[in-house]
């Protein structure tokens, strides 16, 4: 017998989120395995965070990429005649993300953010955005192949939210300032997820931590210099760096118009990593330590609040989501 409504017998649970628990489960009659979201109403609580794992699968559903995570099926349980209860089966994605073991090659960097941004553009092609990337919602697999996961922000391009919603160190300020969302609102969230990749600092957005737990939300114009990623490391090339800038631009016109544009100037990175190597020139690296990254999700109106942490996987190699 299925240890859940929805079929299938639980392996462990692997990781928690918002209102969820995220659990390796496999098919009794297949042997299948799959990631399982699990979301239950609490008392005295709104179905926010269930018609939220709703509109994940509803999106995640509609793509077939391999960058992209499968989401196949969605349960949903009511109790006494109230939605109650979401189960989303989702494709199992055996790697750790890159909040959990940063990259330090300059040449594998690029090569996986090439992937990130064919990944972006798919999902742009079928007229929606992620919203809320950042280095725990990429995870690193077998041979570098790469997963883009949890699509619970995700919506329609040209949306625009009513509450602030997306991660400190990685948010527009579209998002911010409430305005609607574009293809180029995800090259920002890109841009300063690379930025934190190639620098271990976080990029100063228009939320600023403040003593303790809280967030400021500050005007962008009066922000001091923020320092280029070849500033800080002078090996990055300028290209990459100059890349990684113009996608955090406070102005969406000032940034790349969508991920094809990312992706030619990537490529062009790449040609000029291989001909330092041609020209023996030492492998460029990346320090292995950073500042500690602000992972918590923002959602309040009108203000910046933190939120339930996002998943946790195991630390070890292998980890799964």
């Amino acid at each position: 017998m299925a240890d859940l409504l929805s079929g299938y017998n639980i392996v462990q649970r692997i990781g928690t989120g918002a209102r969820s628990q995220i659990y390796e489960v496999v098919h009794p009659e297949t042997g299948q395995r799959f990631a399982l979201k699990r979301v239950i109403r609490e008392p005295h609580e709104d179905d926010r965070f269930l018609i939220q794992a709703i509109d994940e699968f509803e999106v995640a559903s509609k793509f077939d990429h391999p960058s992209l995570r499968k989401a196949l099926h969605c349960h949903k349980i009511k109790k006494w005649m109230r939605l109650h209860e979401v189960q989303v089966v989702l494709e199992l994605v055996n790697g750790m993300s890159l909040h959990q073991h940063r990259v330090t090659d300059a040449a594998r960097i690029v090569d996986m953010f090439v992937k990130v941004a064919a990944g972006l553009d798919a999902m742009h092609e079928a007229g929606y955005l992620h919203a809320d990337m950042k280095p725990n919602n990429i995870m690193v697999c077998k041979d570098d192949e790469i997963k883009i996961i949890d699509f619970g922000q995700s919506c329609p391009i040209g949306h625009q939210k009513q509450r602030i919603q997306g991660t400190a160190d990685y948010i527009a300020p579209e998002q911010v300032e409430r305005r609607p969302l574009t293809r180029q609102t995800d090259v920002f969230n890109y841009g300063a997820t690379l930025y934190w990749v190639l620098t271990g600092k976080g990029f100063p957005t228009m939320i600023a931590k403040t003593e303790g737990a809280g967030h400021n939300i500050v005007d962008p114009v009066p922000r001091k210099h923020i320092p280029t990623p070849q500033e800080i490391n002078p090996e990055i090339p300028a290209a990459l760096s100059r890349l990684v800038m113009e996608c955090c631009a406070d102005r969406p016109s000032d940034r790349p118009r969508d991920m094809k544009q990312v992706i030619s100037r990537l490529e062009l990175v790449k040609h000029v990593i291989d001909r330092r190597r041609a020209a023996g020139e030492k492998d460029i690296t990346v320090s292995e330590t950073g500042e500690a990254i602000e992972e918590a999700v923002l959602g309040k109106a009108g203000k910046a609040a933190k939120a339930a942490k996002p998943g946790k996987t195991s630390g070890k190699p292998g980890g799964k989501k």
